[in-house]
């Protein structure tokens, strides 16, 4: 076997790590899952629940974010989400673009981490409005496409490519897992990867 003995500077790492990474979710109220045509909506919660549970193996720091709950006109973050990350208070804006909500820039700000691990609903207007003004301030944007969703197939393409063409990475939840994960001689975390990643895939 040759696993390196000595693991990479996890700061400097050009891929993404437990130290240099964060995880922002945008508005997976149920408003917007109804309205995704683009994605089985079962899967879709699933797969940003497993994101969720990767974010939590790894101590990830996390942003959540909902809109219009204050002002009576949408509802909470889905269950499934806020049951994985019981103590992450979600910040409630009016902004459709979470990067004009000053709150929400503290917050990612604060985390002190330079890649930003997005998923939102919907894909063409909370994932690319923020991931575009993220890019511009200098940040890494890692647009999770298998857990984000839009209100039609042209409208995901383009707000996928959007981001892809200012300089945003395309990446799936499991090779986020996997990239964070690294080496199965990481012990630490090795089992709780394989209980995520493994049980999703079916073995």
């Amino acid at each position: 076997m040759t696993s390196p003995q000595t693991i990479r500077d996890p700061l400097a790492d050009p891929l993404l790590t437990p130290q240099n990474a964060a995880l922002l979710i945008i508005d997976f109220q149920p408003v917007q899952v109804s309205s995704i045509v683009t994605m089985e909506k079962r899967l879709l919660i699933a797969n940003v629940v497993n994101l969720a549970r990767t974010a939590r193996l790894y101590d990830l720091p996390v942003v959540l974010t909902t809109v219009n709950v204050a002002t009576g006109l949408n509802t909470p973050t889905i269950t499934p989400i806020t049951d994985v990350l019981p103590d992450v208070r979600p910040l409630d804006r009016t902004a459709i673009n979470a990067w004009e909500d000053e709150d929400f820039v503290a917050a990612v700000k604060a985390t002190g981490r330079n890649k930003l691990i997005m998923v939102a609903l919907w894909t063409e207007v909370c994932l690319a409005f923020p991931a575009l003004d993220a890019l511009a301030e200098g940040f890494e944007v890692f647009a999770v496409v298998d857990a984000v969703g839009g209100t039609s197939e042209l409208a995901h393409r383009a707000g996928i490519d959007r981001v892809v063409q200012a300089g945003g990475k395309p990446v799936s939840w499991i090779q986020i897992a996997c990239e964070l994960q690294r080496d199965w001689n990481r012990t630490a975390t090795a089992e709780g990867f394989a209980d995520i990643v493994l049980r999703a895939v079916g073995h």
